[in-house]
């Protein structure tokens, strides 16, 4: 069943015909959500998702492309303005049709999501363990206050901080702590999938290493899914199974995390694999390449192709005829009219 809905009250639409999958459902399934703000600026445009219990599925863009708005959209924790449609299947169950008693036990308990930005996402007067406490007692109704102080000191010991930091209030943590607070947070109501939005925002390098190791670890160690947003193409290469890439609210790639890094389909991917640069001999001797201009705004988008204002190698139909997923070899799609011909070394340097 697919839902139109705003975040105050959920209206069934029609349903678009897509095949069912064989077997179990995976753990997550998102088809073709829209998200509107405004009745009429798209910020995400018919997005598909698909993740697995105990897979990492990496979601790449630059900024405004609809990364995060999608991220909020999967918890219907949009603003009212927000309309949404398609569907967003949680173990088989449509998150845009849950009445809010429903909705609200699903937060936390069966998806969860560290925000972007720890420093604006903890409340600056509670101490953290309190804060990390604050779902479990609202999600177990046998949790006492003191069961839920021991769980958030043994959550904070989890994410490599001592238990006594549940004393400390935000601002009294480095900016990789209070990030380890918010995935411990995250963790609290032992929840089947986490979405994790820029988790590594702000972050020096060698604290970043730390945080993505943590999280590589506990999704491996809980079978947990994971939803990691990023602008960088390389850390989601590193640490995903699997990676989408978007460009102005729609995924325009997919495919295994590493094949995507280093032989996109899709000239916006191969832009963004190209902006960082490559550790070796023969790589180090080639800077990394910016990609002019911007993404459009989405209240403005070009007609045809979104991306052919900025793609090196648009042909005149770009213009005027946009393109859908189709298949790019193997388990890999990319939405571009070129994607049947073998990119070469040339079109991947221009882009």
């Amino acid at each position: 069943m697919t839902a139109t809905t705003t975040t105050t009250g959920p209206e069934p639409s029609a349903s678009p015909d897509l095949s069912k999958p064989v077997g179990d459902p995976p753990l997550l399934e998102v088809r073709n959500l829209t998200v509107t703000y405004g009745g009429t600026v798209p910020a995400v445009r018919g997005a598909d998702l698909r993740v697995e219990a105990g897979q990492k599925l990496g979601i790449a863009g630059e900024s405004g492309c609809g990364k995060s708005t999608l991220a909020l959209a999967l918890l219907r924790l949009l603003p009212a303005t927000a309309k949404l449609t398609g569907e967003i299947l949680l173990d088989g169950e449509d998150v845009l049709t849950m009445k809010w008693g429903r909705l609200r036990a699903v937060r936390w308990a069966g998806a969860s999501i560290v925000f972007q930005g720890a420093m604006h996402s903890l409340n600056a007067v509670h101490r953290v363990g309190d804060q990390i406490a604050e779902p479990i007692l609202l999600h177990n109704a046998k949790a006492t206050p003191a069961a839920a102080r021991r769980r958030a000191g043994e959550l904070l010991e989890q994410v490599g901080l001592p238990a006594a930091r549940a004393q400390a209030y935000p601002h009294e943590l480095s900016g990789g702590q209070r990030q380890r607070v918010m995935i411990a947070m995250a963790l609290a109501c032992d929840p089947r999938l986490i979405i994790a939005d820029e988790p590594t925002t702000a972050l020096d390098v060698m604290i970043q290493a730390q945080i993505l190791r943590l999280i590589e670890q506990l999704v491996a160690d809980q079978d947990v899914g994971l939803i990691m947003i990023s602008h960088d193409l390389a850390v989601l290469a590193d640490t995903c199974d699997r990676l989408s890439v978007m460009y102005a609210g729609r995924v325009v790639e997919e495919g295994p995390a590493r094949q995507v890094y280093a032989e996109a389909r899709h000239p916006y991917g191969r832009a963004l694999s190209a902006a960082f640069p490559r550790i070796g001999d023969l790589a180090s001797r080639r800077a990394p390449r910016g990609l002019p201009g911007d993404p459009p705004d989405p209240a403005a988008l070009p007609g045809g192709c979104t991306f052919h204002p900025r793609c090196p190698v648009a042909l005149d139909s770009c213009a005027t005829e946009d393109q859908e997923l189709r298949e790019a070899g193997g388990e890999r799609r990319a939405a571009c009219v070129l994607v049947d011909t073998p990119a070469t070394d040339d079109s991947r340097n221009t882009a």
